[in-house]
């Protein structure tokens, strides 16, 4: 009876092995069919993934076929191809991604062979399309973050991608997550994006509008000038920069370097003469505070304050005078404005050249009202 008994016992191993050999064989069977199906509706299609995965949760139970690569291999093609196809639903998706990675990484553990090295690269597209496709789903549901969490895993898996660089900070832009913009623009700039100089400008203008950060923002405008020297929105950029902060000598050269590039701009023209009028009017502005002091103490007069004057009132003069060509060039090139012309009249008037004064009047009296 134990002879008979043991002869059973073996029988049932055998069985049990060949048993859990056929779920491996049912699972590549199941991938072949699911290959060759054609257009399937979703559920159909997840019901054949589904089926073909139920075998691989068998096979890998077994302490056998838990060691077969051939096993792993295909729980990691039907997990990623369901977590590609079923994208849309989010829960679903990254259960499946979870399941495949985990299968991935044991079938490589376990020396598969050549056929077995590309189903696992297969496998690993798939994953990536679920990545992407998850992101682009939740963009067009307005679901930013989770677009920004996809797309930033999927940068992570594909580091030169640039265009998913640029996708990642348009979605940390809708968010305000600026510090998210600023890494992955760099990224995308760092691979040479074919539009980096547009990159680098969106990004200036983050730092100068919404961070408030102008010292990065002028850094970032120095580094994008260096690579596209005639780009004549950087140096606008940096010549208003240079503006704001009052550095009438740094403005000059960005705006002589705009002027030279672009003569036929009545724009920089005038920006040029701004620059000296606006000096001229900080000169005008000391001496009525002198002349205020010497109005007040006019019975003694103060000999240093007087001489203080004058000497503000010849700097004016010097420096109107060099604002008057750029205002004139820009009247000539945009004789519709009234703009350059008001400017030449007040400068006229402030020498008491009466001449030139009356022939600006004249033009600014024929312009259309």
């Amino acid at each position: 009876m134990k002879k008979i008994l043991l002869s059973i016992l073996f029988v049932g191993v055998a069985s049990l092995a060949n048993a859990q050999k056929s779920e491996v064989n049912a699972a590549k069977n199941a991938w072949i069919l699911i290959s060759n199906s054609g257009t399937k509706t979703l559920p159909e299609s997840l019901k054949m993934l589904n089926d073909g995965l139920a075998h691989t949760d068998k096979a890998i139970a077994d302490e056998k076929t838990s060691k077969s690569a051939e096993a792993w291999t295909y729980r990691a093609l039907f997990a990623s191809r369901t977590a590609q196809i079923d994208s849309l639903d989010l829960a679903n998706s990254k259960a499946k991604q979870k399941i495949a990675e985990e299968a991935i990484t044991k079938a490589k553990s376990l020396n598969p062979k050549e056929e077995e090295k590309k189903f696992l690269e297969d496998a690993s597209g798939f994953i990536e399309d679920a990545v992407r496709n998850r992101g682009v789903f939740a963009y067009k549901k307005k679901d930013f973050a989770t677009a920004l969490e996809s797309f930033n895993e999927y940068t992570a898996r594909n580091p030169k991608d640039t265009n998913m660089f640029v996708n990642a900070a348009l979605m940390a832009k809708q968010l305000k997550n600026y510090p998210e913009v600023a890494r992955n623009y760099k990224a995308a700039i760092a691979l040479n994006y074919p539009d980096a100089a547009l990159l680098y400008k969106d990004l200036i203008n983050i730092y100068l509008s919404e961070v408030k950060d102008s010292t990065t923002a002028i850094a970032i405008i120095q580094e994008a000038s260096a690579k596209y020297p005639n780009d004549n929105d950087l140096l606008g950029m940096e010549t208003n920069y240079w503006l704001k902060k009052g550095d009438a000598t740094k403005s000059q050269e960005m705006i002589k370097k705009l002027i030279e590039k672009n003569p036929d701009n009545p724009d920089y023209q005038i920006a040029m003469g701004d620059i000296f009028f606006k000096q001229a009017n900080d000169f005008q502005d000391a001496r009525n505070e002198l002349a205020t002091e010497l109005e007040a103490n006019k019975t003694k007069v103060d000999v240093k304050k007087k001489k203080e004057f004058d000497d503000l009132g010849t700097k004016m003069k010097g420096i109107l005078d060099q604002a008057i060509p750029y205002y004139k060039a820009a009247a000539e090139l945009d004789k519709k404005s009234g703009y350059a012309l008001d400017k030449l009249r007040s400068i006229y008037n402030f020498k008491n050249d009466k001449v030139n004064e009356a022939a600006v009047q004249k033009q600014l009296d024929a312009l259309p009202k």
